[in-house]
């Protein structure tokens, strides 16, 4: 995004949960602004102010120019008001009168004294942390904090409760237009209110701690939902732009013909606007097994991300191309069983021949005749063997291996046997012992978070796949 947009006064948007907050450092150590949002504790905003100052040091270290570095941490303020209200309700429902008066005197001022505490930790820290001063001479400029949420969600505090009392020095205040225009035609108070009554917010969030009300359930919860709120929007916005691509492009999408039995297609077209209503893409992409049973699923769906690793280290697979084209091997034979074959099989027959590049054969089955088949259209000195075998104890690929390797060893001598043979097996596997101790060629890794039969665009495919497919990838 940030790059896309290519503006400096861009903030990229990033809510305040545990995954996020080394995010927010990483993000900040690259000289990307940040709004670090849905913010609701002091304990949480402390991590935030840590992880910008600690993002803005790696980036001076690394001969960034701090001062073009911005960032705010957006309090949520209203919301934690009608959460902590509904507690503090249930529990004077059944109050005795002396205790139901000390609750009702707690009614609507947690998130103001909550505001108040973050303010006065804001001030202590850009005033007198050493090592923000070290930043602040490099021309640093402090985290502003940005009160978010400020309407009124119980009228009974009037329509500007939340612009009157955030007022302070170095904050922001993302003011709903009704509300801007509610302060503005009745002359709201303008008094620098964040820095008085300090101690009477203190004791506001004791006393919410005392009757038995916790402030971090309250703000972890919120955050929470908070989060769900952001991505279930999200959803919505990409559903929005899918339906106007339909409408602009028309027949222009998805050019790719097919042909489904009536009921089985409006079956498959229930089952994607389910997916879609429902926040199950999302889900999907978040590796969320409760998708499924809720048990192992997610530890097998790292196919998902694989596009993006393999380009992020596509010149390894771009060299192995060209090696083995300088090295003019006339032939190259798969050795693989199941999920391991299925992809390069289906390049193969994709492809063919490439001019210049050994012509693929695939070899997954043990039955005598095939193997003395394949033997007959090879000769094995100018053949480049790939053992394919994700776990690494598959029998067939193994034998495969043995015959092969021994057939060279025999013609060539053991070591230049194994410069003959690329294996492709998952990291710890019994193959990668092999391939070691044989001196293969080349090892590549599979992913462990991928089954066999969702391992197509992974090295099980793309290692064996001619040259175009890489292009693919």
């Amino acid at each position: 995004m940030w790059k896309a947009v290519n503006r400096p006064n861009l903030l990229i948007k990033v809510p305040a949960t545990p995954e996020c907050i080394p995010a927010i450092q990483q993000l900040i150590s690259e000289g990307i602004n940040v709004n670090v949002t849905l913010l609701f504790s002091l304990k949480v905003y402390q991590q935030v102010t840590d992880a910008y100052i600690t993002g803005l040091e790696s980036y001076g270290a690394n001969g960034g120019d701090v001062s073009k570095v911005k960032s705010v941490a957006s309090f949520f303020v209203s919301r934690i008001d009608s959460a902590v209200d509904n507690r503090l309700e249930d529990k004077i429902k059944q109050a005795q009168r002396k205790e139901k008066e000390k609750l009702q005197s707690l009614l609507g001022k947690t998130a103001i004294c909550n505001a108040k505490l973050a303010y006065q930790y804001y001030r202590k820290l850009y005033k007198n942390d050493p090592r923000w001063k070290a930043l602040a001479v490099g021309g640093a400029t402090p985290q502003r904090l940005l009160w978010a949420s400020t309407s009124t969600k119980n009228h009974a505090y009037g329509e500007v409760r939340y612009v009157e009392k955030l007022i302070g020095e170095d904050t922001v205040n993302t003011i709903p237009p009704a509300t801007l225009a509610i302060y503005r035609d009745r002359g709201g108070e303008h008094s620098d209110s964040l820095i008085t009554d300090v101690e009477y917010a203190k004791n506001t969030l004791e006393q919410l701690e005392q009757v038995g009300i916790s402030l971090d359930e309250v703000t972890d919860g919120l955050l929470a939902k908070g989060v769900k709120q952001f991505a279930e929007a999200f959803d919505k916005l990409l559903s929005a732009v899918e339906k106007k691509r339909e409408t602009i492009l028309g027949k222009g999408v998805n050019r790719f013909s097919y042909s489904l039995p009536q009921e089985l297609e409006a079956e498959v077209e229930k089952t994607i606007a389910d997916w879609q209503d429902t926040g199950k893409i999302r889900q999907l992409w978040a590796m969320d097994a409760d998708l499924w049973t809720g048990n192992d699923e997610n530890k097998w769906l790292s196919w998902l991300g694989i596009t993006k690793d393999q380009l992020a280290h596509l010149d390894r697979l771009q060299s192995l191309s060209q090696e083995i084209k300088d090295l003019e091997f006339h032939y190259a034979v798969l050795l693989g069983m199941g999920g391991s074959s299925l992809c390069p099989e289906v390049l193969r027959l994709t492809f063919g021949k490439i001019e210049g590049y050994p012509e693929l054969h695939i070899l997954d089955s043990t039955d005598p005749a095939q193997i003395k088949d394949l033997e007959s259209k090879i000769d094995i000195t100018k053949t480049l063997f790939i053992v394919s075998s994700k776990s690494g104890n598959t029998l067939e690929p193994n034998i495969f291996q043995q015959y092969f390797f021994d057939r060279l060893q025999q013609k060539l001598g053991a070591e230049s046997a194994g410069n003959r043979f690329i294996a492709v097996t998952d990291p710890g596997s019994h193959l990668q012992k092999v391939a070691e101790e044989d001196d293969f060629r080349h090892i590549f890794f599979g992913v462990p978070g991928i089954g066999g039969r969702y391992s197509a665009i992974s090295n099980f495919g793309m290692v064996p796949a001619p040259k175009p497919s890489l292009k693919v990838v």
